[in-house]
């Protein structure tokens, strides 16, 4: 075990049991309330100074190293969770009806409290270790809201760095890249509207959306397959139809709503898919009298990994893990993230730790019902913001 292992384990209990709490009060964008005032009452209670209220329901902890060092770093954990039932029955089992942290944000948080904990007990860097709490990073724009509440003017930072777990990776692994990473994430929705009708008497005066939806549907295929450069990689999605009443299948309804979602790793092709979806919205709909009004928007921007703060992460995850343990050259996923909007203020790097998958309880994938944190993955994750501080901040953590 590293020394930095060592170190990231000594109260890895309490972490853990802090981990859980939050698991067991999972809380939505925005609505962070006692997840945030959790998190600052702790890093008071370590000696850490605290700012509460960022973008509603952000804290920011700041740490002085006891060197003389004029450079800052922003670590930066989300902390809400998703709106969906939780399958699992274990004690630390969701509170909330509908809501659960399916996507490892208590665990996100959880490491960085730890690293928290250690940095306050012996700050032996040169700078200064901003802790970011961030709200909403599920689709309600906290990155985007912490920015607008003046982030990097009031806590200044030369790099940023943040992490996500991945059930996809082994316990103890670590993966990242340089440069495209995560994908721009985005969604549409388009309604559709016409006269409807009588489906059985006079479906011949009616404008049949059906018709409408089930040729745009198709359309939408075309977008990656025909218009998309063959090099470059994106998605399009349709996740939602909703038209007419289950009451009454005679009737052809006068309105029809298609929603889905989008992924990019350029802003030329996120512009040339919402120039698709638009044009196959209006054509299709024209094609049949109907009418077309289409809402599209982006959640976050490509994560794009900065060259040199990659290589700092890289260290840093091979100082815990050992080379063998970390892939410097990682698949880009089509996730979304949005940390990307931070990174495109301050250069830096976002690396995916290993979290193990299994049958059974707490053992599926991020955003199914049966997924949980592996508490086993939280010594690796406060020990990889500890090296990180040692990269960036000439730390001497574990050193003998």
């Amino acid at each position: 075990m590293s020394s930095l292992l060592q170190i990231a384990s000594r109260h890895i209990d309490e972490i853990a049991a802090i981990r859980r709490d939050i698991h067991a009060h999972p809380e939505l964008g925005f609505e962070e309330t006692r997840t945030g005032a959790l998190i600052a009452a702790k890093l008071r209670e370590w000696g850490i100074e605290v700012t509460e209220g960022i973008a509603r329901t952000g804290v920011v902890g700041t740490i002085h190293g006891k060197r003389a060092g004029g450079r800052s770093i922003g670590l930066r954990a989300d902390m809400d969770a998703l709106a969906m039932g939780e399958c699992n029955t274990f004690a630390h089992v969701s509170a909330r009806q509908g809501v659960m942290h399916a996507c490892g944000h208590d665990g996100h948080s959880a490491m960085l409290l730890g690293a928290a904990q250690a940095l306050a007990a012996n700050p032996d860097f040169a700078g200064t270790v901003h802790l970011i709490f961030q709200p909403a990073e599920e689709g309600r724009g906290g990155a985007r809201a912490m920015l607008a509440d003046a982030l990097f003017q009031r806590y200044p930072c030369d790099r940023i760095f943040g992490m996500h777990t991945y059930p996809s990776l082994p316990l103890g692994t670590f993966g990242i890249r340089k440069h495209e990473m995560m994908a721009a994430s985005g969604r549409f929705r388009v309604r559709f509207t016409g006269s409807g009708g009588h489906g059985g008497a006079s479906p011949h005066t009616s404008v049949d959306l059906g018709v409408v939806a089930s040729h745009f549907v198709l359309g939408l295929q075309t977008i990656v397959a025909r218009n998309v450069p063959p090099l470059e990689t994106a998605i399009v999605s349709v996740g939602h139809i909703s038209g007419g009443d289950a009451n009454a299948l005679n009737v052809i309804p006068a309105e029809l709503v298609i929603g889905g979602t989008m992924r990019a790793f350029t802003p030329d092709v996120q512009e040339l898919i919402e120039t698709r979806i638009r044009a196959h919205a209006d054509t299709f709909a024209r094609t049949e009298g109907a009418q077309a009004e289409v809402e599209i928007w982006w959640l976050s921007d490509p994560l794009v990994n900065d060259p040199v703060a990659t290589d700092s992460a890289l260290a840093a995850a091979i100082e815990v893990a050992g080379a063998a343990a970390v892939n410097g050259n990682m698949q880009r996923v089509t996730a979304g993230e949005d940390f990307s909007s931070m990174m495109r203020e301050r250069p830096g790097a976002y690396i995916l730790i290993g979290n193990d998958r299994h049958a059974g309880d707490g053992g599926g994938n991020v955003h199914t019902p049966h997924y949980d944190f592996n508490d086993k993955a939280l010594p690796f994750g406060i020990a990889y913001w500890l090296a990180v501080v040692n990269q960036e901040l000439d730390g001497r953590l574990g050193a003998a």
